[in-house]
């Protein structure tokens, strides 16, 4: 049984968002900065997307984030992860037009959303759930905090391996997800969420038994084998991204 080309490309653009902010690990300057630097680059970039408010500001924008793209070898990744979301750029292009009805404004808050998503997702691209969980840690938030999340980052990539899994398991037994009206394929999705459901349960009972063994909670300040140091690449970076931003904004400013 094979789904149609809707439902199939509705699971495939699930699966290539998750992709593109999935972490893995690459040789490259950018992964082996301190996640603090890269979270840095992140709200630096965020800003200057923001910030762009014409088609020049856009087109300097979307060349800062290529440019640590390239360098960490995920430009392939970035770029199909904005392809796929053209289809929810072109619903925030044609809400933005009916409020203001200017095809200008409206083209320039749709390149601005991409540029969002872009540099969020570098940060995803090149940071694993530890750093992330190290970074966290380094803001003094609240550990069970830092842990929903650090764990939240790890376990969503595996829900959605287990979502393949299953549809693929069900459709080699008959079940059509594509078939009848709107009532009838909400129907078809139980027994895809039903065993999705309950391997969430479990896996969060083994998570739940595993922290406990390890003594989670035991202290109320336990200690790290790791910890966070910056090095003179880091610094370097943090001067680089610190100038660029200035240089930018003063040009999307026109101060220079």
């Amino acid at each position: 049984m094979m789904l149609s080309h809707g439902s199939e490309g509705g699971y495939e653009l699930a699966h290539v968002l998750l992709e593109g902010l999935k972490f893995r690990y690459q040789r490259t300057i950018v992964h082996r900065l301190d996640p603090r630097v890269k979270l840095l680059l992140t709200l630096t970039l965020f800003v200057i997307a923001l910030m762009s408010s014409n088609i020049y500001d856009e087109a300097l924008t979307f060349t800062a984030i290529l440019i640590p793209a390239s360098l960490a070898k995920s430009i392939r990744r970035l770029l199909r992860l904005l392809v796929y979301s053209l289809a929810f750029s072109a619903f925030i292009f044609i809400i933005n037009y009916i409020f203001t009805h200017s095809l200008f404004s409206s083209s320039i808050v749709t390149v601005r959303f991409l540029g969002i998503v872009a540099s969020t997702s570098m940060f995803f691209m090149t940071t694993s759930p530890d750093e992330v969980e190290y970074v966290l840690r380094w803001f003094r938030l609240p550990r069970d905090f830092v842990f929903a999340f650090a764990t939240s980052i790890r376990f969503v990539p595996v829900l959605m391996m287990d979502l393949t899994q299953i549809i693929d398991a069900q459709k080699s037994r008959g079940l059509e997800l594509d078939k009848g009206g709107p009532i009838k394929r909400i129907r078809n999705l139980v027994p895809v969420l039903i065993p999705l459901v309950v391997n969430a349960l479990v896996r969060s009972s083994e998570l739940a038994e595993a922290m406990e063994a390890r003594g989670y909670g035991a202290t109320e300040k336990p200690t790290s084998m790791y910890s966070l140091k910056m090095t003179k690449v880091d610094y370097l970076a943090v001067a680089i991204i610190l100038t660029a931003a200035a240089l930018l904004l003063s040009l999307f400013l026109h101060v220079v």
